[in-house]
Protein backbone atom coordinates (compact mmCIF):
# COMPACT_ATOMS: atom_id res chain seq x y z
CA UNK A 1 0.00 0.00 0.00
CA UNK A 2 1.15 3.88 -0.73
CA UNK A 3 0.33 6.34 1.67
CA UNK A 4 1.07 10.11 1.02
CA UNK A 5 1.01 13.71 2.78
CA UNK A 6 1.64 16.80 0.47
CA UNK A 7 1.65 20.16 1.99
CA UNK A 8 1.19 22.90 -0.37
CA UNK A 9 2.37 26.71 -0.36
CA UNK A 10 1.68 29.83 -2.52
CA UNK A 11 -1.48 28.18 -2.80
CA UNK A 12 -2.98 24.84 -3.94
CA UNK A 13 -2.60 23.82 -7.20
CA UNK A 14 1.09 22.25 -6.76
CA UNK A 15 -0.23 19.99 -3.90
CA UNK A 16 -3.82 18.95 -5.77
CA UNK A 17 -1.57 18.17 -8.64
CA UNK A 18 1.24 15.94 -6.78
CA UNK A 19 -1.52 13.85 -4.88
CA UNK A 20 -3.43 13.14 -7.96
CA UNK A 21 -0.29 12.18 -9.85
CA UNK A 22 2.30 11.24 -7.72
CA UNK A 23 1.25 7.89 -6.69
CA UNK A 24 0.55 6.66 -10.61
CA UNK A 25 4.59 7.39 -11.26
CA UNK A 26 5.26 5.07 -8.04
CA UNK A 27 3.40 2.04 -9.38
CA UNK A 28 4.25 2.79 -12.51
CA UNK A 29 7.88 2.24 -11.84
CA UNK A 30 7.23 -0.61 -9.76
CA UNK A 31 5.61 -2.26 -12.06
CA UNK A 32 7.29 -5.67 -14.59
CA UNK A 33 7.65 -4.85 -17.89
CA UNK A 34 4.77 -6.97 -19.13
CA UNK A 35 1.80 -4.86 -16.65
CA UNK A 36 3.37 -2.39 -18.73
CA UNK A 37 3.18 -3.85 -22.05
CA UNK A 38 -0.23 -4.71 -21.56
CA UNK A 39 -0.92 -0.85 -20.62
CA UNK A 40 0.64 0.29 -23.75
CA UNK A 41 -1.39 -2.03 -25.60
CA UNK A 42 -4.90 -1.12 -24.54
CA UNK A 43 -3.44 2.56 -24.83
CA UNK A 44 -2.63 1.52 -28.54
CA UNK A 45 -5.91 -0.06 -29.16
CA UNK A 46 -8.05 2.84 -27.37
CA UNK A 47 -9.12 -0.11 -24.79
CA UNK A 48 -9.86 1.19 -21.33
CA UNK A 49 -6.88 1.18 -18.87
CA UNK A 50 -7.34 -1.80 -15.97
CA UNK A 51 -7.01 0.54 -12.77
CA UNK A 52 -3.33 1.19 -11.80
CA UNK A 53 -4.26 2.08 -8.23
CA UNK A 54 -6.72 1.41 -6.57
CA UNK A 55 -7.96 4.77 -4.08
CA UNK A 56 -8.87 5.00 -0.98
CA UNK A 57 -10.65 9.10 -1.45
CA UNK A 58 -13.63 10.47 -0.04
CA UNK A 59 -16.13 10.65 -2.76
CA UNK A 60 -15.97 14.67 -2.85
CA UNK A 61 -12.46 14.93 -2.86
CA UNK A 62 -11.41 17.32 -5.80
CA UNK A 63 -9.66 15.98 -9.19
CA UNK A 64 -8.25 18.09 -12.00
CA UNK A 65 -10.51 16.93 -14.44
CA UNK A 66 -9.43 19.39 -17.28
CA UNK A 67 -5.95 18.10 -17.12
CA UNK A 68 -6.95 14.52 -16.99
CA UNK A 69 -6.01 13.59 -20.45
CA UNK A 70 -2.22 15.68 -20.36
CA UNK A 71 -1.24 13.65 -16.48
CA UNK A 72 -2.15 10.28 -18.59
CA UNK A 73 -0.74 11.38 -21.82
CA UNK A 74 3.15 12.25 -19.55
CA UNK A 75 2.21 9.49 -16.97
CA UNK A 76 2.36 6.99 -20.59
CA UNK A 77 5.67 8.76 -21.74
CA UNK A 78 7.04 7.70 -18.37
CA UNK A 79 6.03 4.09 -18.94
CA UNK A 80 7.59 3.92 -22.40
CA UNK A 81 10.44 4.76 -21.35
CA UNK A 82 10.58 2.19 -18.82
CA UNK A 83 9.64 -0.06 -21.44
CA UNK A 84 12.62 0.92 -23.77
CA UNK A 85 15.19 0.66 -21.39
CA UNK A 86 17.56 -1.94 -21.34
CA UNK A 87 17.72 -3.08 -17.70
CA UNK A 88 14.05 -2.37 -17.07
CA UNK A 89 12.31 -6.10 -16.88
CA UNK A 90 11.42 -6.96 -13.32
CA UNK A 91 9.98 -3.66 -11.90
CA UNK A 92 12.11 -1.31 -9.61
CA UNK A 93 12.75 -1.93 -5.84
CA UNK A 94 10.73 0.68 -3.77
CA UNK A 95 13.89 2.62 -2.96
CA UNK A 96 14.85 3.18 -6.54
CA UNK A 97 10.96 3.74 -7.76
CA UNK A 98 10.37 6.49 -5.25
CA UNK A 99 12.99 8.28 -6.00
CA UNK A 100 12.68 7.54 -10.04
CA UNK A 101 8.86 9.06 -9.28
CA UNK A 102 9.46 12.29 -7.61
CA UNK A 103 12.14 13.20 -9.54
CA UNK A 104 10.20 12.46 -13.03
CA UNK A 105 7.02 14.42 -11.74
CA UNK A 106 8.56 17.18 -10.77
CA UNK A 107 10.25 17.28 -14.36
CA UNK A 108 6.83 17.00 -15.73
CA UNK A 109 5.61 19.81 -14.11
CA UNK A 110 8.55 21.64 -14.93
CA UNK A 111 7.78 20.80 -18.80
CA UNK A 112 4.25 21.08 -18.83
CA UNK A 113 4.13 24.89 -17.91
CA UNK A 114 7.05 25.41 -20.77
CA UNK A 115 4.66 23.72 -23.31
CA UNK A 116 2.53 24.80 -25.66
CA UNK A 117 -1.07 23.05 -24.20
CA UNK A 118 -4.21 22.33 -26.10
CA UNK A 119 -6.33 24.80 -23.84
CA UNK A 120 -5.94 27.86 -22.06
CA UNK A 121 -7.28 26.22 -19.31
CA UNK A 122 -4.78 23.45 -19.23
CA UNK A 123 -1.93 26.36 -19.80
CA UNK A 124 -2.80 28.53 -16.80
CA UNK A 125 -3.14 24.74 -14.87
CA UNK A 126 0.61 23.95 -15.53
CA UNK A 127 1.65 27.51 -14.94
CA UNK A 128 0.08 27.63 -11.55
CA UNK A 129 0.90 24.02 -9.96
CA UNK A 130 4.38 24.95 -11.37
CA UNK A 131 4.74 28.04 -9.57
CA UNK A 132 2.99 27.12 -6.23
CA UNK A 133 4.78 24.42 -4.61
CA UNK A 134 4.13 21.31 -2.57
CA UNK A 135 6.19 19.33 -0.35
CA UNK A 136 5.09 15.40 0.45
CA UNK A 137 5.97 12.14 2.46
CA UNK A 138 5.52 8.84 1.10
CA UNK A 139 5.09 5.46 2.81
CA UNK A 140 5.52 2.24 0.66
CA UNK A 141 4.32 -0.44 3.14
CA UNK A 142 5.00 -3.90 1.98
CA UNK A 143 4.88 -7.05 3.70
CA UNK A 144 7.97 -7.04 5.83
CA UNK A 145 8.85 -3.47 5.86
CA UNK A 146 7.92 0.85 5.62
CA UNK A 147 10.01 3.03 3.02
CA UNK A 148 9.25 6.11 3.31
CA UNK A 149 10.64 8.88 0.78
CA UNK A 150 10.42 12.56 2.31
CA UNK A 151 10.78 15.97 0.14
CA UNK A 152 10.44 19.40 2.48
CA UNK A 153 8.71 19.56 6.03
CA UNK A 154 6.30 16.60 6.19
CA UNK A 155 6.99 14.09 8.67
CA UNK A 156 6.44 10.40 9.43
CA UNK A 157 6.84 8.32 12.90
CA UNK A 158 6.44 5.00 13.81
CA UNK A 159 4.27 4.25 17.05
CA UNK A 160 6.57 1.58 18.89
CA UNK A 161 4.78 -0.68 21.72
CA UNK A 162 7.24 -0.62 24.75
CA UNK A 163 7.51 -4.04 27.19
CA UNK A 164 5.82 -2.23 29.83
CA UNK A 165 3.21 -0.82 27.89
CA UNK A 166 4.52 2.43 27.26
CA UNK A 167 5.03 4.17 23.82
CA UNK A 168 8.16 5.02 21.61
CA UNK A 169 8.73 6.74 18.31
CA UNK A 170 10.97 6.16 15.72
CA UNK A 171 11.09 8.38 13.56
CA UNK A 172 11.27 7.38 9.36
CA UNK A 173 12.02 11.30 8.04
CA UNK A 174 13.98 13.89 8.18
CA UNK A 175 12.82 17.54 7.89
CA UNK A 176 14.21 19.17 5.26
CA UNK A 177 14.48 22.76 6.73
CA UNK A 178 16.54 25.41 8.51
CA UNK A 179 16.46 23.38 11.49
CA UNK A 180 18.19 20.86 10.24
CA UNK A 181 21.87 21.74 9.89
CA UNK A 182 22.99 18.59 7.70
CA UNK A 183 20.34 20.17 4.89
CA UNK A 184 21.80 23.81 5.35
CA UNK A 185 25.24 22.88 4.81
CA UNK A 186 24.01 20.94 1.62
CA UNK A 187 22.54 23.64 0.20
CA UNK A 188 25.40 25.70 0.92
CA UNK A 189 28.05 23.04 -1.08
CA UNK A 190 26.21 23.98 -3.93
CA UNK A 191 26.11 27.48 -4.23
CA UNK A 192 29.42 29.40 -4.56
CA UNK A 193 31.14 30.37 -0.94
CA UNK A 194 30.12 34.39 -1.88
CA UNK A 195 26.32 33.30 -1.22
CA UNK A 196 27.20 31.21 2.03
CA UNK A 197 25.55 33.64 4.32
CA UNK A 198 22.43 34.41 1.99
CA UNK A 199 21.43 30.72 0.85
CA UNK A 200 19.67 30.60 4.15
CA UNK A 201 18.38 33.89 5.55
CA UNK A 202 16.21 34.02 8.76
CA UNK A 203 16.06 30.22 8.59
CA UNK A 204 14.22 30.18 4.85
CA UNK A 205 15.44 29.46 1.62
CA UNK A 206 16.78 32.88 0.25
CA UNK A 207 15.02 34.41 2.90
CA UNK A 208 11.82 33.03 1.57
CA UNK A 209 10.76 29.51 1.54
CA UNK A 210 10.75 27.60 4.35
CA UNK A 211 11.00 23.64 3.13
CA UNK A 212 14.45 23.33 1.57
CA UNK A 213 13.19 20.65 -0.58
CA UNK A 214 9.96 20.89 -2.71
CA UNK A 215 8.05 20.35 -5.83
CA UNK A 216 7.09 22.84 -8.20
CA UNK A 217 8.40 26.46 -7.16
CA UNK A 218 10.09 26.60 -10.35
CA UNK A 219 10.65 30.33 -9.01
CA UNK A 220 13.64 28.77 -6.89
CA UNK A 221 15.00 26.28 -9.68
CA UNK A 222 14.58 28.10 -13.29
CA UNK A 223 16.71 30.61 -14.61
CA UNK A 224 15.04 34.29 -14.41
CA UNK A 225 15.29 34.65 -18.32
CA UNK A 226 12.55 31.84 -18.60
CA UNK A 227 10.53 32.56 -15.58
CA UNK A 228 10.04 36.03 -17.19
CA UNK A 229 9.16 34.77 -20.54
CA UNK A 230 6.77 31.95 -19.57
CA UNK A 231 4.80 35.11 -17.43
CA UNK A 232 4.95 37.43 -20.84
CA UNK A 233 3.37 34.49 -22.75
CA UNK A 234 0.60 34.23 -20.21
CA UNK A 235 -0.28 38.58 -20.17
CA UNK A 236 -2.18 38.27 -22.91
CA UNK A 237 -5.49 38.62 -21.63
CA UNK A 238 -4.85 36.61 -18.56
CA UNK A 239 -4.91 38.23 -15.16
CA UNK A 240 -1.71 37.09 -12.99
CA UNK A 241 -2.94 37.81 -9.86
CA UNK A 242 -6.24 35.82 -9.84
CA UNK A 243 -3.57 32.67 -10.70
CA UNK A 244 -1.72 33.78 -7.68
CA UNK A 245 1.18 34.72 -9.84
CA UNK A 246 3.35 37.41 -10.17
CA UNK A 247 6.12 39.34 -10.99
CA UNK A 248 8.50 38.63 -8.12
CA UNK A 249 12.42 38.11 -7.60
CA UNK A 250 13.72 36.11 -4.71
CA UNK A 251 16.37 38.44 -2.81
CA UNK A 252 20.24 37.36 -4.01
CA UNK A 253 19.38 34.95 -6.98
CA UNK A 254 22.18 35.03 -8.19
CA UNK A 255 22.95 30.86 -9.25
CA UNK A 256 19.88 28.85 -9.80
CA UNK A 257 18.57 26.32 -8.83
CA UNK A 258 18.41 26.77 -5.46
CA UNK A 259 16.07 23.85 -4.69
CA UNK A 260 15.67 20.16 -5.72
CA UNK A 261 13.00 17.68 -5.57
CA UNK A 262 15.18 14.31 -4.65
CA UNK A 263 13.39 12.46 -1.57
CA UNK A 264 15.40 11.39 1.13
CA UNK A 265 15.04 7.62 1.35
CA UNK A 266 14.67 5.32 4.37
CA UNK A 267 14.15 1.50 4.89
CA UNK A 268 12.68 0.38 8.37
CA UNK A 269 11.84 -3.91 8.55
CA UNK A 270 9.13 -4.10 9.77
CA UNK A 271 8.45 -5.64 13.26
CA UNK A 272 5.97 -7.03 15.91
CA UNK A 273 6.61 -4.10 17.82
CA UNK A 274 5.52 -1.67 15.26
CA UNK A 275 2.14 -1.02 16.20
CA UNK A 276 1.36 2.07 14.04
CA UNK A 277 2.62 4.74 11.20
CA UNK A 278 1.32 8.19 11.43
CA UNK A 279 2.32 10.65 8.30
CA UNK A 280 1.83 14.28 9.18
CA UNK A 281 2.24 17.72 7.48
CA UNK A 282 4.40 20.39 9.36
CA UNK A 283 1.25 21.68 10.44
CA UNK A 284 0.71 18.83 13.22
CA UNK A 285 4.10 19.01 14.44
CA UNK A 286 4.08 22.43 14.67
CA UNK A 287 2.17 21.91 17.74
CA UNK A 288 2.57 18.29 18.82
CA UNK A 289 6.15 16.75 19.33
CA UNK A 290 6.71 13.37 17.68
CA UNK A 291 6.59 11.44 20.90
CA UNK A 292 3.32 13.17 22.34
CA UNK A 293 1.85 12.58 19.18
CA UNK A 294 2.48 8.78 19.40
CA UNK A 295 1.32 8.77 22.83
CA UNK A 296 -2.01 10.22 21.99
CA UNK A 297 -2.51 7.32 19.24
CA UNK A 298 -1.27 4.80 21.36
CA UNK A 299 -3.72 5.36 24.01
CA UNK A 300 -6.09 5.80 22.11
CA UNK A 301 -5.39 2.19 20.45
CA UNK A 302 -5.07 0.91 23.72
CA UNK A 303 -7.41 2.79 25.75
CA UNK A 304 -4.87 2.48 28.61
CA UNK A 305 -3.01 5.59 29.93
CA UNK A 306 0.00 4.82 31.77
CA UNK A 307 0.80 7.59 34.28
CA UNK A 308 4.53 7.75 35.97
CA UNK A 309 4.65 7.97 39.65
CA UNK A 310 5.18 11.40 41.30
CA UNK A 311 8.68 11.85 41.14
CA UNK A 312 10.87 13.08 44.40
CA UNK A 313 10.29 16.84 42.76
CA UNK A 314 7.10 16.85 41.82
CA UNK A 315 6.33 16.04 46.19
CA UNK A 316 7.93 19.38 46.88
CA UNK A 317 5.47 21.14 44.85
CA UNK A 318 3.45 24.47 46.10
CA UNK A 319 -0.64 23.69 46.01
CA UNK A 320 -0.87 25.90 43.40
CA UNK A 321 1.97 23.70 40.99
CA UNK A 322 0.12 20.59 42.55
CA UNK A 323 -3.44 21.42 41.25
CA UNK A 324 -1.76 22.37 37.85
CA UNK A 325 0.03 18.79 37.41
CA UNK A 326 -3.47 16.78 38.70
CA UNK A 327 -5.38 18.67 35.68
CA UNK A 328 -2.51 17.97 33.42
CA UNK A 329 -2.84 14.05 34.73
CA UNK A 330 -6.65 13.93 34.69
CA UNK A 331 -6.35 15.56 31.04
CA UNK A 332 -4.15 11.79 30.04
CA UNK A 333 -6.75 9.99 31.67
CA UNK A 334 -10.22 11.47 30.12
CA UNK A 335 -11.79 9.03 27.48
CA UNK A 336 -10.86 10.15 23.81
CA UNK A 337 -13.85 11.56 21.78
CA UNK A 338 -13.17 10.53 18.19
CA UNK A 339 -13.19 7.11 17.11
CA UNK A 340 -10.82 8.04 14.18
CA UNK A 341 -7.30 8.42 15.77
CA UNK A 342 -6.20 11.24 13.09
CA UNK A 343 -8.95 13.11 14.05
CA UNK A 344 -8.01 12.65 17.81
CA UNK A 345 -4.75 13.94 16.78
CA UNK A 346 -5.84 16.87 15.67
CA UNK A 347 -7.94 17.77 17.99
CA UNK A 348 -5.86 17.52 20.49
CA UNK A 349 -3.04 19.44 18.38
CA UNK A 350 -4.99 22.69 18.26
CA UNK A 351 -7.08 22.21 21.47
CA UNK A 352 -4.71 21.48 23.78
CA UNK A 353 -4.54 24.11 26.93
CA UNK A 354 -2.01 25.22 29.29
CA UNK A 355 -2.41 22.60 31.57
CA UNK A 356 -2.33 19.46 28.70
CA UNK A 357 -6.23 19.50 29.37
CA UNK A 358 -8.74 19.41 26.17
CA UNK A 359 -10.24 23.11 25.83
CA UNK A 360 -13.27 22.82 23.30
CA UNK A 361 -13.24 27.38 23.60
CA UNK A 362 -9.68 27.24 22.12
CA UNK A 363 -10.38 24.38 19.37
CA UNK A 364 -13.67 26.01 18.65
CA UNK A 365 -11.78 29.44 18.31
CA UNK A 366 -9.09 27.74 16.07
CA UNK A 367 -11.40 26.17 13.83
CA UNK A 368 -13.52 29.78 12.92
CA UNK A 369 -10.34 31.83 12.36
CA UNK A 370 -11.22 33.71 9.29
CA UNK A 371 -8.42 32.30 6.48
CA UNK A 372 -6.63 35.69 6.55
CA UNK A 373 -6.39 35.49 10.06
CA UNK A 374 -5.73 31.65 11.11
CA UNK A 375 -2.30 31.49 9.48
CA UNK A 376 -0.97 33.66 11.93
CA UNK A 377 -2.11 31.38 14.78
CA UNK A 378 -1.41 27.51 12.76
CA UNK A 379 -0.64 25.72 9.85
CA UNK A 380 -3.19 23.78 7.67
CA UNK A 381 -2.71 20.37 8.69
CA UNK A 382 -3.29 16.56 7.64
CA UNK A 383 -2.68 13.50 9.63
CA UNK A 384 -3.07 9.85 8.53
CA UNK A 385 -2.71 7.24 11.05
CA UNK A 386 -1.56 3.65 9.69
CA UNK A 387 -2.29 0.98 11.95
CA UNK A 388 -0.02 -2.21 11.35
CA UNK A 389 -0.57 -5.64 11.50
CA UNK A 390 1.57 -7.22 14.22
CA UNK A 391 0.75 -10.74 14.00
CA UNK A 392 1.78 -10.37 9.83
CA UNK A 393 5.19 -8.61 11.36
CA UNK A 394 5.54 -11.48 14.06
CA UNK A 395 5.33 -13.86 11.31
CA UNK A 396 7.85 -12.27 8.89
CA UNK A 397 9.73 -11.78 11.77
CA UNK A 398 10.01 -15.59 12.95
Amino acid sequence: MLFGVFDGHGGWACAQAVSERLLYYVAVALMPKHTLEMLENCMENGRPLPPILQWHKHHTDFNYRDSASLYIDHLRVFWQELLDSEEYDEGMSPRDALDRAFKRLDADISLEAQVPLSSDLMKSTAIQVAFAGCTACVAHVGADGIHVANTGDCRTVVGVLNEDGSWSTLPLSQDHNSLNQAEVERLRAQHPPSERDTVVIDDRLLGVLMPLRAFGDVRFKWSLELQQSILASLECGVDLDSLNLYQYTPPNYLTPPYLEVTPDITYHKLRPEDRFLILGTDGLWDELASEEAVRLVGEHLSGIHLQAPVSPSEKQLKLGQMHELLLKRRARASPALDTNAATHLIRHALGTGDCGELSQERLASMLALPEDLARMYRDDITATVVYLNSDLARRHHS
